[in-house]
C-alpha cells in the first residue's frame, strides 16, 4: 500500500496523454493556419477566397476552443516540472527565455483568433461556424475601425509563429545537441 501512495505523490515525469494531444493539435492547427492566411491573404477577390476565409475563421474558432480546452486542463493538471538536471545546465537566460517564450505563447492563442474575430466583425463579416452556427459580433460594424484591427491579427499572428518557430528550434537544440530527452516529456509512447 505504500508504494501505491508514493506512486501517487511523485510528481510527473512526462505529459498526461490529453496534455500531449492538446500540445500537437494545436502545434499543427499554429501553423496550418498560419500557412492558410498567408496564402489567401493575396488572392483575388473569387468564391475559392470566400471559402478560404470561412474556413480559416472556422478553424480559428475551433483553435480559440481548443486552447480554453488546454488552459483548463493546464490549470487543473500540473505540468511537469523541468528536470533537475536540466534546470541546473540551463543558463538563467535560457530557464527565462524558457518561462517568456511559453507564457506568451498561451496569451497569444488567446489574443490571435480574437482580434481577428474583433476583426471580422468590425468588417461586417459574422462568423458562422461550419455554416451552422452563427457566432455573435464582438463589434459592430465599422468598415475604419476593422483598417486599424487588420494589421494587429497579422502582427499577432507573426509574433506566434515565430515563437512557435523559437519553441520548436528550442525541442531540436535539446534533442539533437543536448540529447537530455527533454523532448520526450511530449512524445506520447511510455516515459
Amino acid at each position: 500500500m505504500s508504494s501505491t501512495l508514493s506512486a501517487k505523490k511523485s510528481p510527473a515525469l512526462r505529459y498526461s496523454l490529453v496534455a500531449i494531444g492538446l500540445h500537437w493539435l494545436l502545434a499543427l492547427a499554429i501553423f496550418g493556419l498560419f500557412l492558410m492566411g498567408i496564402y489567401m491573404a493575396d488572392l483575388p477577390f473569387s468564391p475559392q477566397r470566400l471559402k478560404l476565409y470561412n474556413w480559416h475563421k472556422w478553424a480559428g474558432m475551433t483553435f480559440l476552443a481548443l486552447t480554453v480546452l488546454r488552459l483548463l486542463w493546464r490549470i487543473t493538471h500540473r505540468p511537469p516540472a523541468l528536470p533537475t538536471s536540466i534546470s541546473h545546465a540551463m543558463p538563467s537566460w535560457q530557464l527565462r527565455a524558457y518561462h517568456a517564450t511559453h507564457h506568451l505563447m498561451y496569451a497569444l492563442f488567446f489574443v490571435v483568433p480574437l482580434i481577428g474575430w474583433a476583426y471580422s466583425s468590425a468588417a461586417g463579416f459574422p462568423i458562422v461556424l461550419f455554416g451552422q452556427l452563427p457566432l455573435p459580433d464582438l463589434l459592430s460594424a465599422d468598415k475604419a475601425l476593422a483598417e486599424l484591427i487588420k494589421p494587429f491579427h497579422k502582427y499577432a499572428s507573426f509574433a506566434l509563429i515565430g515563437l512557435a518557430a523559437l519553441h520548436t528550434v528550442a525541442a531540436i537544440k535539446h534533442q539533437l545537441i543536448d540529447r537530455d530527452g527533454l523532448i520526450a516529456r511530449m512524445l506520447p509512447g511510455r516515459g
